[in-house]
């Protein structure tokens, strides 16, 4: 099959990934490496250019001299990324970017690595390799040693070595060449390759590529939108951190939410809450392995919890705190700093995150296709997040959103709490333990009764964002699909009206518009308009639904991915990239959404 071709024009985010689960890399239209963060997606940024170094460098860069145009796709259902460059005089380029992901000798083999190949097409084409590493976040160069077919890079307390065809000193000192034949490039650890680079790329992006199709070949895919939906499946696939199990939110920093803003946060950390929504996206795709290696990091957090509170984010190697502090040497995205490293959301009370853990594992008793089921001993583990959400859920938090300045009793935050027990009674039933069934049950059922009560504001005639209040958010969009109210339910159907109406601008949905402590939003929240999407259609505006969810499609960017925010009037990508939220929004109302198989054929 010939890969779908699209020519592609200048734009900040019009980025693609390619990553293996240990090592991921931002790429522009142009092939350059822009954002990679070594060795784990937390680390310095050793290649920072997306984030404006003040000093020259950051970028790993493959030059075509007197570019004219580029194309660039991704190799059909996989995370390989071809550009093809031409210059003004007829010749061209293509360069192919992976990291090598494949079964061998018994495990999986993905390794911190970066493997490019530089093939001329056509013409005489000249190029140059700029590989200009930057330490401590655009600081310093990185220390470089040569050896005889490669250079070795000191990048803080990690040494990568590039291991290459082409003779050292044209990378060293970025001479221009004439490309007459393919050139290879091997990034990875300070180790000697057993065979050539070119030998090695070609049965690397060889099991790579089967890998991916592997993959692929056994989602359970909706009958419509079926591209839309692989992009997004690989590119969650692509933020599970391998050796750990955790989910970034995204692989980037600092990327402001508008421009201008201060809105500029680190989110290459895992929050349990947007982790366990990408679990249930992959879920409903039957890529349930993601989910087991999830669970396993979070039982790995909470194994001594001694039921103390849980944060809502942690590192993606079990650390408890992020502590926050900016990045000097990087002026940011489009100037627009300040660059954050760390997240001080790990000191906020945000009590939705009980609910997510347990929603996260609940498929784990129920799914007989899985090799290592749920039983009593993990149920005991699970209970310790149903207790903490029976006494957490009417206690004052931060909610998702992450409020720095103010704390209330948030709807959604108390309704997930609601949910961990709900589930915890499911769980109960299924494995025979009839008295804890009934504990759950009726924890849940008191806990609903209280949050009804005290969330609905008769006098608008709808539920409000948090107890006694009169504003609305986006979240309030999911109390029906975490099972909390039905989808008929006329309080329901009126909040997803009011919600429409108070926070819709077009075809896009703001998560709240309410001023916090940075001002008003600018910009619409991805997901959130495709929760929106959903309510639509599950309260019966399903054409509606289709029309809003074609025209998010048209949003994404040129290779299939979505950032975190969109600035309604221009259809500008804004927030970090790519975003979880997005591509688990996008799954989620393409499997609701769709026709089915048996209705299509």
């Amino acid at each position: 099959m010939t890969p779908e071709r699209t020519e592609i024009l200048p734009n900040d985010l019009e980025l693609g990934v390619i990553g293996n689960g240990s090592v991921a890399a931002l790429i522009d239209q142009r092939a350059r490496i822009v954002w990679a963060c070594l060795p784990t997606f937390d680390s310095d940024a050793s290649f920072c250019a997306l984030l404006s170094p003040r000093r020259e460098g950051g970028d790993w860069s493959i030059e075509l001299q007197d570019l004219e145009r580029s194309e660039q796709w991704y190799e059909t259902n996989t995370a390989i990324l071809v550009t093809r460059l031409h210059d003004r005089h007829g010749g061209a380029i293509e360069i192919t970017d992976f990291a090598p992901r494949y079964r061998a000798r018994g495990r999986l083999f993905h390794p911190v690595m970066i493997a490019r190949r530089v093939c001329p097409l056509a013409g005489s084409p000249r190029i140059r390799v700029l590989m200009r590493p930057l330490c401590d976040y655009g600081t310093s160069p990185a220390t470089a040693t040569s050896g005889s077919n490669h250079l070795r890079y000191r990048l803080g307390d990690t040494t990568l070595r590039l291991t290459s065809d082409v003779p050292v000193p044209m990378i060293e000192r970025a001479l221009p060449f004439g490309l007459d034949r393919p050139a290879h490039f091997v990034l990875g650890p300070d180790e000697t390759l057993d065979e050539s680079p070119a030998d090695f790329i070609a049965l690397a992006l060889h099991r790579t590529q089967q890998y991916w199709l592997d993959w692929v070949r056994y989602l359970s895919i909706p009958y419509e939108w079926q591209d839309a939906v692989i992009r997004a499946a690989i590119t969650l696939k692509l933020c599970q951190y391998e050796a750990t199990g955790a989910i970034v939110a995204a692989l980037t920093t600092s990327i402001p939410e508008a421009a201008g803003t201060e809105r500029n946060w680190d989110y290459r950390y895992c929050w349990l809450r947007d982790a366990a929504f990408t679990v249930r996206a992959l879920n409903r795709l039957g890529a349930t392995r993601t989910m087991e290696n999830y669970i396993r990091y979070v039982f790995n957090l909470v194994a001594e919890n001694d039921d103390a509170e849980i944060g809502p984010v942690f590192g993606i190697t079990f650390e408890r705190e992020l502590h926050e502090r900016t990045a000097d040497a990087l002026d940011g995205y489009r100037g627009m700093g300040p660059v954050r490293v760390g997240n001080d959301a790990w000191r906020q009370r945000q009590n939705d995150v009980y609910g997510s853990v347990v929603l996260a594992s609940a498929q784990l008793f129920f799914d007989r296709r899985l090799e290592h089921r749920g039983d009593a001993r993990m149920f005991e583990r699970l209970e310790r997040m149903g207790r903490l959400a029976v006494r957490m859920a009417e206690q004052p938090d931060a909610g998702l959103w992450e409020f720095r300045g103010r704390a209330a009793v948030h709807t959604y935050s108390a309704a997930m709490c609601w949910a961990a027990c709900d589930r915890l009674a499911h769980i109960a039933t299924e494995l025979g333990l009839d008295e804890r069934a009934r504990h759950w049950h009726d924890e849940a059922t008191t806990l609903r009764a209280r949050i009804l009560e005290r969330s609905w504001n008769a006098s608008l005639g709808h539920f409000v964002d948090a107890y006694g209040g009169e504003h609305l958010d986006a979240s309030l969009l999911l109390l029906a699909d975490i099972g909390f109210i039905e989808a008929k339910d006329p309080r329901f159907v009126a909040t997803v009206d009011a919600v429409g109406k108070a926070l819709g601008r077009g075809d896009h949905l703001f998560r709240y518009i309410a001023p916090d402590d940075f001002g008003a939003p600018e910009t619409s929240f991805s997901i959130c308009t495709f929760w929106y999407i959903e309510a639509l259609a599950a309260t019966g505006r399903r054409e509606r639904a289709r029309e809003m969810f074609e025209r998010m499609l048209a949003q994404r960017n040129a290779l299939g991915l979505l950032s975190e925010d969109i600035a309604p009037a221009t259809g500008e990508h804004w927030g970090n990239f790519p975003q979880t939220y997005s591509m688990v929004g996008l799954i989620q109302a393409a499997m609701r959404l769709s026709r089915r198989w048996e209705d299509a054929l």
